[in-house]
Parts: C-alpha cells; sequence; structure tokens
C-alpha cells in the first residue's frame, strides 16, 4: 500500500508524527509536505494530495491541517475522492468499512499524536465491505458526475 501524506503549516507537527509512524511500521509513503510550521495555503497542498489518489498513483492519502475540516472539503472537491475526517478509531474504521474513504483527514490542533497513530492503523487495516454500502457509495459517484463541470454541457 502506498500513501500520499500531506499537510498545512497548522497540521505540519501531526503529520511529522504520521510518517514517523508510518516509516516504523513499514508502510510505503511520500510526503508532500508541507516541511514546516511557516504558514502555507491548505487548498494547494489538499489539492496534491486528491489528485495523486486520484490518478491511482497512490492507494490512499492522509492529509492534517489544524481541524482536518479545511483539507476534508478540499480533496472531496475532486472526483473520485472521499475524504473522511476522523478524530476517533470508530469513525476511522465506519470510514472505511461504510464510506470506501480514500483520504483520511485529522486535525493537529484538535487530536495528539496517540491517537492519531490508532487511527492511522485502524483505518489503514479495515477494507471496504461492499454490499449495501457499495450502493450508497455509487449514488455519491452519480452525484459527483452530475455536477462536474463536464456534464453540465
Amino acid at each position: 500500500m502506498k500513501i500520499a501524506l500531506g499537510c498545512d503549516h497548522g497540521g505540519y507537527r501531526l503529520k511529522e508524527e504520521i510518517a514517523a509512524h508510518l516509516k516504523d511500521s513499514g508502510i510505503e509513503y511520500s510526503d508532500f509536505g508541507t516541511f514546516s510550521e511557516d504558514p502555507v495555503d491548505y487548498p494547494d497542498l489538499a489539492l496534491k494530495i486528491a489528485e495523486a489518489v486520484q490518478k491511482g498513483d497512490f492507494d490512499r492519502g492522509v492529509l492534517c491541517c489544524g481541524t482536518g475540516i479545511g483539507v476534508a472539503i478540499t480533496a472531496n472537491k475532486v472526483p473520485g475522492i472521499r475524504a473522511a475526517q476522523c478524530h476517533d478509531t470508530f469513525s476511522a474504521r465506519a470510514s472505511r468499512e461504510h464510506n470506501d474513504a480514500n483520504i483520511l483527514t485529522m486535525g493537529g490542533r484538535v487530536i495528539g499524536p496517540g491517537l492519531a497513530r490508532d487511527i492511522i492503523d485502524v483505518w489503514l487495516e479495515s477494507e471496504f465491505t461492499g454490499g449495501r454500502h457499495a450502493r450508497r457509495v455509487d449514488k455519491i459517484s452519480s452525484i459527483e458526475k452530475k455536477y462536474s463541470c463536464c456534464s453540465r454541457q
């Protein structure tokens, strides 16, 4: 499994903790930055991660900002991306099993590194269960197609 990892300045410290955890766990990842706490605009980094996952260059993505909200909103603008903001392990598991989330977002100003590691582990170990959930994810995809720029012609 290949993970695309990124953050803004508000999520920098948490992203560094996650990177160390992924490395220690032997999980392949690429760090898209940012690489300091100098202010950057979260949409720029979230878009890079979302596009990398959408293209299939990475299996999943992890994004951090101050709250996890801004990067989730941004990533979810990219067709085929289902970014889920999770600050507990129950939501992390459900986001994979029920929603087939392909990007996890977390807030560096909301949760600590220990909980983030637990969330990452659960999220990476969980798989989409399909069944009735597949029908619902398909409906999300239909909404994306309906409102994409190319289908409004």
